[in-house]
């Protein structure tokens, strides 16, 4: 089945509203070509981008979360941190009037006071560029720990009750929600880890509770739409209950 009629058969099925991404496998991707691991991020951000403009395009998706940078990956080399801030950069420097145009908007989740000056100010400026875009929501997960967002949660909730402004009694999954990074974001409903690895590695621990996880051998550099709509046939055919159980009529 050609791409064309296989995005049909997608379209014509349930499709998730929020799909978050674990990119990973840059580094092997070079290191198994013979390449530096840098050379490795530069053609996975390309992947990305293609990514991001076929689901922008083709697919009713909503929301597309990528877990771009995580508060462990300041433990890198220095050399290879600071390449992947570059790296950021560039991308949004030069996409930017593409995200624009494929009616894109960006959003962020994550510590953005401990990123260079230079990465704050562009991510900032796209943001602004992009506000009013309605369409596909890019959402990067930018220095970013699941355990860090909870524990962020936790302290703004103590400090309200401690003052005064809420009771403990007050204290709901509603009300820890609204304290995360983007409560109005919904949580993913599909979430799709490259390279063969299968761990959450910090990431959005509270929403991924009902999340439909979707693992692949494929290394996030060589991973393309027909990867996608592989990972968007299999989620259509699971059945997601969200702890209920269904009741059986028994056969006479």
């Amino acid at each position: 089945m050609d791409l064309k009629k296989r995005i049909e058969e997608i379209r014509k099925g349930e499709s998730p509203e929020h799909i978050a991404i674990i990119p990973d496998g840059n580094g092997r991707w070079a290191t198994q070509r013979g390449y530096e691991r840098t050379r490795g991020h530069r053609k996975g951000s390309q992947a990305a981008e293609k990514l991001i403009e076929f689901v922008s395009n083709q697919l009713p998706i909503k929301y597309l979360t990528f877990y771009t940078f995580s508060t462990e990956n300041w433990s890198r080399p220095d050399h290879e941190v600071k390449f992947l801030m570059i790296l950021l950069r560039k991308f949004l420097k030069d996409k930017g009037i593409k995200l624009t145009q494929n009616n894109v908007r960006l959003r962020i989740i994550g510590d953005l006071q401990d990123l260079p000056k230079k990465t704050v100010a562009i991510v900032r400026e796209t943001i602004d560029k992009t506000m009013d875009n309605d369409g596909l929501q890019l959402v990067m997960a930018l220095n970013y720990g699941g355990r860090r967002e909870i524990l962020r949660a936790a302290k703004q909730i103590t400090t309200k009750i401690v003052k005064g402004k809420i009771g403990l009694q007050n204290l709901t999954e509603d009300l820890f929600r609204s304290n995360l990074f983007a409560p109005d974001i919904p949580d993913p409903d599909l979430l799709i880890r490259t390279s063969g690895e299968r761990r959450l590695s910090n990431f959005m621990l509270w929403q991924l509770a009902y999340t439909e996880l979707w693992f692949t051998d494929t290394l996030w550099p060589s991973f393309s739409s027909k990867d996608l709509l592989d990972a968007l046939r299999d989620y259509q055919s699971r059945d997601r209950r969200f702890g209920h159980v269904e009741e059986r009529k028994n056969k006479q």
